[in-house]
Parts: C-alpha cells; sequence; structure tokens
C-alpha cells in the first residue's frame, strides 16, 4: 500500500476542518485555522495533504489573478456548471452554481471561437458584505 492510499490521522482531521470553511481558503488561511484551535500540523504535510485531496476529487485547486492557490472544498459543487466569486475587498471565495454560465459559454463560442472551461471561472468584485462599507 502506497503512503498516499491510506488516511492518517492529519489527513483525517484536515478534511474535517476544511468541510468547516465555507469559502475558499489557501494553505496559510487553512494553518490559521489549525493553529487557532492549537492543531498542530506542519505546512509540509498541509500542502503534501491538499495535493492528495485535490487529485482524489475532494478539493478543488484554483489560482486567483495573483497566482495565488486557492482550494475550495467541492461537496457543494453540483455539476461543471459553476464559477467562483472573489471579493476583491476581503478576498473571500464565494462559490455559485448556476445555469447563466451556459449562456456566457455558448456566446464567447459563437461570438469569439473560444471555449471556456466553466470549472474554473473566477469573477472579481465587491462582496454584499464589504459594499456596504463602500462610500458612492
Amino acid at each position: 500500500m502506497s503512503r498516499d492510499s491510506y488516511n492518517t490521522k492529519s489527513r483525517e482531521v484536515i478534511k474535517e476542518e476544511i468541510k468547516k470553511i465555507t469559502d475558499g481558503f489557501t494553505i496559510k488561511e487553512l494553518k490559521n485555522v489549525l493553529d487557532s484551535k492549537n492543531i498542530k500540523i506542519g505546512l509540509t504535510t498541509i500542502y503534501r495533504t491538499m495535493d492528495i485531496l485535490e487529485y482524489e476529487g475532494i478539493v478543488k485547486k484554483f489560482f486567483d489573478e495573483n497566482n495565488i492557490a486557492h482550494y475550495k472544498y467541492v461537496n457543494d459543487c453540483s455539476s461543471e456548471r459553476h464559477f467562483y466569486l472573489k471579493c476583491s475587498k476581503c478576498e473571500k471565495i464565494y462559490h455559485v452554481d448556476c445555469s447563466c454560465i451556459d449562456e456566457l459559454s455558448i456566446h464567447i463560442m459563437q461570438r469569439h471561437k473560444f471555449m471556456i472551461d466553466t470549472r474554473n471561472i473566477i469573477l472579481s468584485g465587491i462582496c454584499d458584505n464589504c459594499r456596504t462599507f463602500i462610500k458612492f
């Protein structure tokens, strides 16, 4: 049995913690969550575990415009037709499962002759919570 084919205690703890994170997260954010709960897991173990969980399809990895890796527990991704909204103020990432992405995909294919990967779309903007603090 290879090392990657069995669950370690650390891997199980990480899996349980990422299920509780409703928004996308970075490795640094996950490490902060673990540290705040006095769970001692090293960065190397976290990186290795996230690679394994991505391979197993438990998390989705994507990169923001600054090439920073974000992860999302994919239990809420019910289809290939989804995208993410990233708040450029608080940097939270929200999962959106909406068929409107189909219309966008068709438009881009017909009008611009470009097929988009609907599993990796990140739209940036300001979330509702942050928008209340911005004066126009």
